[in-house]
C-alpha cells in the first residue's frame, strides 16, 4: 500500500468551510467545494485548517467536515485534518479526525501560550503518541522550532512532515540541514500565506510542496503556477506573480484576517455559496471584493489564453 508520504504531492487544497449567515455549517456546500477541488486536480485535501477556520469550528462541525471530505475524495487523494489548541483538546480533535477516516493531521500551534522548546517537544510528542495518524508539524506564530527540537520530534515514527509558515529561511535551512545530518526523514512544506509568492525561494531550499489558498477559487491558475514552478518555467511564474499574486498579496494586506476572509470572498465570487467568515473575523470591504474580482479575471485571462 502506498504510504501517505508518497501521496502528498501536487497542489495542496485547503478548502474553506461554508456556513450560513448565522454561522451554521453548510455541509452540502462544503461537499461541493471538496468535489470541485478533487476534480480540478488537487494533490491532497487539508480539511478544517487555517483557511477552513479551524479555531471557529465546534467539534461536531469539525468531525462532520472531515468525514464529508473523506467520503467525497473516496481515496483519490489524501485527507489531512487540522488539529490544535492545548494538548488535551488537540487530542480530542485528533481522535475525531481518526474516527472520521482522515489520512493524517496538520498540527496547528498551541493556543495562547508561548512555550519554550521543551514545552513544544512535549506537546507534539504527546499529540503524536495519542493518535495512529501521521502528523505534520506547523511552524508559525508561537510554535517556532529550533533545529534540535525538530530532530528530536522527527525520531517519532508518527511525525512525518514540517510545514513552515514562519518564513525565516536561515532558520529553515538550519532545520533542513539538521534533519538531513541526523537522517531524519521529513517532508517539508511551504506554509506561508499566498505561498506562491515565496515558492521560488523555497524551491531553492528544495521545497516544492506548498499550501495554495488560491486553489480554493481559481484552481486552474494555481495549477498553472505549480506546473511552471516544477518545470522551471520562470517566465510563467514571474508573470503570474507580477500580474496576479503580488497584487493579491497587496490586497490581502489591506485588512486584518484577509488571509481567510478574502479567500472565502473569492470562493463566493466563483459561484459557491460559502457564506461569510465566522467571528472573530470580518468580511472584506466591498471595494476590496471588487478588486479581488478584477484580479481573478486578470489571472484567468493569463492562464486560459492560447
Amino acid at each position: 500500500m502506498t504510504s501517505l508520504v508518497d501521496r502528498l504531492d501536487g497542489p495542496l487544497f485547503f478548502p474553506v468551510t461554508p456556513c450560513d449567515d448565522r454561522e451554521r455549517l453548510n455541509l452540502d456546500a462544503f461537499r461541493e467545494h471538496v468535489r470541485d477541488g478533487v476534480a480540478a486536480g488537487c494533490g491532497a485535501v487539508f480539511a478544517c485548517c487555517g483557511t477552513g477556520e479551524f479555531p471557529s469550528l465546534s467539534l461536531a462541525d469539525y468531525a462532520a467536515c472531515v468525514a464529508a471530505a473523506v467520503e467525497e475524495t473516496a481515496g483519490r487523494v489524501p485527507v489531512i485534518a487540522g488539529t490544535g489548541y492545548a494538548t488535551a483538546l488537540a487530542a480530542g480533535f485528533s481522535a475525531a479526525a481518526e474516527q472520521a477516516g482522515a489520512d493524517g493531521l496538520l498540527a496547528l500551534p498551541p493556543y495562547l501560550v508561548q512555550p519554550d522548546q521543551e514545552g513544544l517537544r512535549r506537546h507534539y510528542q504527546a499529540l503524536a503518541d495519542g493518535t495512529r495518524l501521521p502528523v505534520i508539524l506547523y511552524q508559525r506564530d508561537n510554535a517556532i522550532f529550533e533545529p534540535r527540537t525538530v530532530v528530536e520530534l522527527a525520531r517519532h515514527p508518527g511525525i512525518i512532515g514540517f510545514k513552515d509558515g514562519h518564513g525565516d529561511l536561515d532558520l529553515l535551512q538550519r532545520v533542513i540541514s539538521a534533519a538531513r545530518t541526523a537522517s531524519a526523514d521529513l517532508l517539508f512544506f511551504n506554509g506561508l500565506p499566498t505561498a506562491e509568492m515565496s515558492a521560488l525561494a523555497y524551491r531553492g531550499l528544495g521545497i516544492t510542496r506548498y499550501s495554495s489558498a488560491v486553489f480554493c477559487f481559481v484552481p486552474g491558475v494555481a495549477l498553472a503556477f505549480h506546473k511552471a514552478l516544477l518545470a522551471g518555467d520562470d517566465a510563467v511564474t514571474d508573470r503570474l506573480i507580477d500580474e496576479f499574486y503580488r497584487p493579491l498579496v497587496e490586497l490581502r494586506r489591506q485588512g486584518a484576517g484577509y488571509a481567510v476572509s478574502l479567500i472565502k470572498a473569492g470562493v463566493r465570487l466563483r459561484g459557491l455559496d460559502a457564506g461569510p467568515v465566522r467571528a472573530p473575523l470580518c468580511e472584506p470591504a466591498p471595494e476590496h471584493v471588487k478588486r479581488l474580482g478584477e484580479l481573478i479575471e486578470r489571472a484567468l485571462s493569463i492562464t486560459e489564453s492560447p
